[in-house]
């Protein structure tokens, strides 16, 4: 409106009397911009990706780093995280950290005590929950619940509950964030905790995107950590999950009608975690930058 009113020769009506557009203006622009900021371009990431990362932490079970790489990586996939929200560094991408004590995990209908449920019980639960505490764009007290996926490896429940259990057994504080691995300590001294990061979800998924990539339309250089949100998207996408309801497990704010509703509600979420592990499953188109892979 105010190009219009200009280019008819009257006073752009967004501009104070020193040309510059209105300072309320610019902080109406700004509030748009930080309650739903413009995606980033990488691609998503297929669930056949998952699996290849989980097939390399089997074949990699004595590190401590691989396995808490591939189970922040797989539950970034389903719960549509951010990077700072399951990487074990504090602040990164302007956001903090799901901690242990945001966890909850359930066996049947009981919600077990984590500090001290049994290691069996743990593996066993049959669902699971992070609450949001000071994650950004999440509403503070608000539950996200995944069932089990039907996977033994690639499944929400299960990688908490993993991480759960590596936690508790050296004795971590439920401040700790859930990216934090142990690795063995020098005699006399405690374990060493060190911190998942982006990074090391970027190498892992393009390891596998070098191996398995060109077969499902991808190069590593199109992967990085903030593919597993979009991944978990275009999963739930496939397996025609309502955009409504995906917008609002994800976050993304684009409709203020979406505060309203609650995905704490467990029939809307029960069977999510089944439905991404087939929805998860597809190839895209190549480019031409993708070489020619044999049938």
């Amino acid at each position: 409106m105010g190009q219009t009113f200009a280019s008819l020769g009257a006073q752009d009506i967004r501009k104070d009397s020193l040309g510059t557009i209105d300072f309320r203006i610019q902080r109406q622009l700004r509030s748009y911009a930080k309650a739903d900021p413009p995606p980033d371009r990488v691609k998503p990431v297929p669930i056949q990706l998952l699996h290849h990362a989980l097939s390399i932490a089997a074949h990699n079970a004595n590190s401590p780093a691989i396995q808490a790489t591939v189970d922040m990586a797989v539950i970034a996939f389903f719960f549509l995280l951010r990077p700072g929200e399951y990487t074990g560094t504090a602040k990164e991408e302007q956001t903090t950290p799901f901690t242990f004590a945001d966890v909850q995990l359930f066996l049947g209908s009981q919600r077990l005590i984590l500090l001290t449920a049994s290691p069996a019980d743990v593996l066993a639960a049959t669902a699971a929950s992070l609450t949001f505490t000071t994650q950004k764009s999440g509403v503070r007290g608000k539950v996200v619940n995944h069932g089990r996926s039907g996977s033994t490896h690639c499944c929400p429940t299960r990688a908490l509950a993993r991480r759960i259990l590596h936690l508790r057994l050296h004795h971590a504080p439920v401040s700790t964030p859930l990216g934090t691995y142990f690795t063995p300590p020098t005699p006399g001294a405690p374990p060493v905790a060190h911190p998942v990061t982006s990074a090391d979800i970027s190498a892992l998924l393009r390891t596998s995107a070098k191996a398995i990539g060109p077969s499902i339309g991808l190069l590593p250089k199109d992967i990085q950590a903030r593919s597993l949100r979009a991944g978990g998207a275009m999963a739930l996408l496939c397996a025609q999950v309502d955009s409504d309801l995906i917008r609002l497990l994800g976050r993304w704010q684009s409709d203020v009608m979406l505060r309203y509703l609650h995905l704490q509600a467990q029939p809307v979420m029960k069977h999510f975690a089944k439905r991404m592990l087939t929805g998860g499953n597809y190839v895209l188109a190549p480019g031409q930058d993708i070489p020619n892979f044999p049938p």
